[in-house]
Formats: C-alpha cells, sequence, structure tokens
C-alpha cells in the first residue's frame, strides 16, 4: 500500500508561482510511475503531467506545457510539480497519483494510488 500527500497549495495572484509536492510513505516510489491531475469546480478530472520511474521521461498536457515541471527524488520518496506562470484557469485540486504499470498514461483511473489534493487558486 502507498499513502500519498499532497501538499505546497494555496492563493497565488496572477503570473505568480508554486511549487507542488508529493510525499510517498508504505512503500518506495522508485518501481512507481507518476502522475499530476487536476479537478476545477463543476468538472471532470483532468491530466496535468507525468513522470516515469527513472524520471527519464516526462509528459505534459498542452495547457500546461512550458509553464508546470514535473520532477522527482526518489531518495526522498517525493514527487513535485513546479507551476510558473500560472493563470485564473488552473485554479482547481490538484492530486498525485502513483502507477505500477510501467508507461505513459493520462487516464486518472490506471493509476493504483492516488492523495486527497491539494488546493491551488489563481486570483485575477
Amino acid at each position: 500500500q502507498v499513502q500519498l500527500v499532497e501538499s505546497g497549495g494555496g492563493l497565488v495572484q496572477t503570473g505568480g508561482s508554486l511549487r507542488l509536492s508529493c510525499a510517498a510513505s508504505g512503500r518506495t516510489l522508485s518501481s512507481y510511475s507518476m502522475g499530476w491531475f487536476r479537478q476545477a469546480p463543476g468538472k471532470d478530472r483532468e491530466f496535468v503531467a507525468a513522470i516515469s520511474s527513472s524520471g527519464g521521461w516526462t509528459s505534459y498536457a498542452d495547457s500546461v506545457k512550458g509553464r508546470f515541471t514535473i520532477s522527482r527524488d526518489n531518495a526522498k520518496n517525493t514527487v513535485y510539480l513546479q507551476m510558473n506562470s500560472l493563470k485564473p484557469e488552473d485554479t482547481a485540486v490538484y492530486y498525485c497519483a502513483a502507477r505500477a504499470t510501467p508507461g505513459y498514461s493520462g487516464n486518472f483511473y490506471s493509476y493504483n494510488y492516488s492523495g486527497q489534493g491539494t488546493q491551488v487558486t489563481v486570483s485575477s
């Protein structure tokens, strides 16, 4: 069993930055590919970014490409999402998720574990 806890959310103005963290316990994350997803009020949960177990490849949604960076530190059992140039449309609850099956997936339901989420609010 893997427990994931997100942190780092908050209120920020348009153009600002936040760094989200996803800390894992229970098992080492080094064998899991990881993803970040978000869900805004009244909308479906959507893919944001993913990273392979080694960190060798990453993938991003078009809406965040060039602004967000996913990274991981397997020694610290933690995954990060650096978010720059934030826009009001980035406002959502952000979730991290762990996937035991190798390879990229933008489908939240293909991930084995997820956290409770952290709120990100971008004011205009």
